[in-house]
């Protein structure tokens, strides 16, 4: 399993081998470091389940979870302590599009939905396809240390937002929501019967030593309404393959799901289907040794950082693999990516995408090869050799 993980590793190998975006939209000579999308190949029980669906000509449509239901319940309750009913859960292309279509039939006329930057991107756009109103309120940051505003969810809660987007774990930082944070959302999310759609995509991804609380349990035990969103692509690679799980956290919110148009599990693709029970099922020692590589990528950017670019800041994940990197110190301007590209010839995430609290910032993907890491590190420090001149900069443990 570990030789088939590396089999795509080195960096010319995939490029003749893959055609999605990470490999195709910058040219040969950029490093790719900025789509969620990591460099290993799948694992092997994924891909004989997506031959066989193939050789049996079973390509066709759908129109429910069927299996993956109980194999997602199975992986819950083992991995995180999560009893999942098999009958509440849905399915929907993918993580965007199940919030999309959830806030649809929460919030039929629109309304007022709160997210908290910097965050993934898409869920600005998202809020605004269910034709709804972003309510930004930031996360709180100290010392490199993140948290939810508590304090500002209340008052926006108060004023009349209905919904919050939680991403548990968070995208960009690396956030491992605590269980007492939590509960204290939950118990918000009840006095003002608002409902919590979380983005759990990334909660498979947890590294070693870290707990997870998937917030649906946690919610339930509040009286609060909660939907969890969340699929295998992220955790197995499989992004391509559209496939994700709708989950309703109590009665109310299984109601709501209930009224979800058919075609919501009609476009969902049915390779992706399989290869989700896949992953669930039968490759969950692929992703254990997946998070081993990306936490051993995690120490050597922390370490050629502190060597190379002591003027980057390191917030360092505690899940995903996905590094978000302060880049103010170096003098780039608000979005860093840009002269990075151009100039070092490495391609990350813009920061500013993940809302204003990202001017500065940059994401990299840490899902890669040690080598791909060390000449990302290397280029940057070449192009801009006054930042190796600078004082140290505490990374952030």
């Amino acid at each position: 399993m570990a030789d088939r993980i590396d089999e795509l590793d080195p960096t010319q190998d995939i490029r003749a081998a893959r055609t999605s975006i990470k490999w195709t939209r910058f040219a040969p000579d950029v490093l790719p470091l900025f789509v969620a999308e990591m460099d290993y190949g799948i694992a092997p029980a994924i891909e004989e389940a997506l031959i066989a669906r193939v050789r049996s000509s079973d390509l066709g449509y759908l129109d429910g979870p069927g299996p993956l239901a109980p194999a997602f319940a199975r992986f819950a309750v083992d991995r995180w302590g999560w009893d999942v009913a098999p009958e509440r859960v849905h399915i929907a292309t993918d993580v965007s599009v199940g919030i999309v279509e959830t806030l649809r039939v929460a919030l039929p006329d629109g309304g007022r939905v709160a997210i908290a930057p910097p965050v993934y991107p898409p869920f600005f756009e998202l809020v605004e396809e269910a034709r709804c109103q972003v309510e930004t309120i930031p996360l709180l940051e100290k010392w490199g240390v993140w948290s939810l505003d508590l304090a500002g969810l209340e008052q926006a809660f108060a004023q009349g937002v209905r919904v919050f987007l939680l991403c548990n774990p968070h995208n960009p930082v690396g956030l491992v929501h605590e269980p007492a944070t939590l509960r204290a959302l939950a118990g918000l999310a009840a006095k003002y019967d608002v409902l919590v759609i979380s983005d759990e995509i990334h909660g498979p991804l947890t590294h070693p030593g870290v707990v997870f609380s998937p917030f649906a349990p946690i919610a339930a035990s509040a009286g609060a309404r909660s939907v969890v969103v969340t699929s295998a692509s992220k955790g197995w690679n499989l992004a391509g393959v559209k496939c994700s799980v709708v989950v309703a956290g109590d009665g109310r919110s299984a109601a709501l799901l209930d009224t979800f148009n058919d075609e919501v599990a009609c476009r969902t693709s049915i390779l992706g289907l399989h290869a989700n029970i896949a992953a669930f099922s039968t490759a969950v020692d692929w992703l254990d040794e997946a998070i081993a590589r990306v936490v051993a990528n995690d120490r050597l950017l922390n370490a050629l950082l502190a060597e190379q670019l002591p003027g980057v800041v390191y917030h360092r994940p505690r899940a995903g693999y996905l590094a978000w990197l302060d880049f103010r110190g170096l003098g780039l301007g608000d979005d860093p990516a840009v002269p990075l590209r151009e100039n070092a010839y490495v391609a990350l995430n813009s920061g500013l995408g993940f809302g204003a609290e990202g001017r500065g910032f940059a994401r990299l993907n840490l899902a890669c090869s040690p080598d791909t890491l060390r000449e990302a590190v290397a280029r940057i420090a070449s192009a801009y050799p006054s930042s190796t001149q600078s004082e140290p900069v505490w990374h952030v443990a």
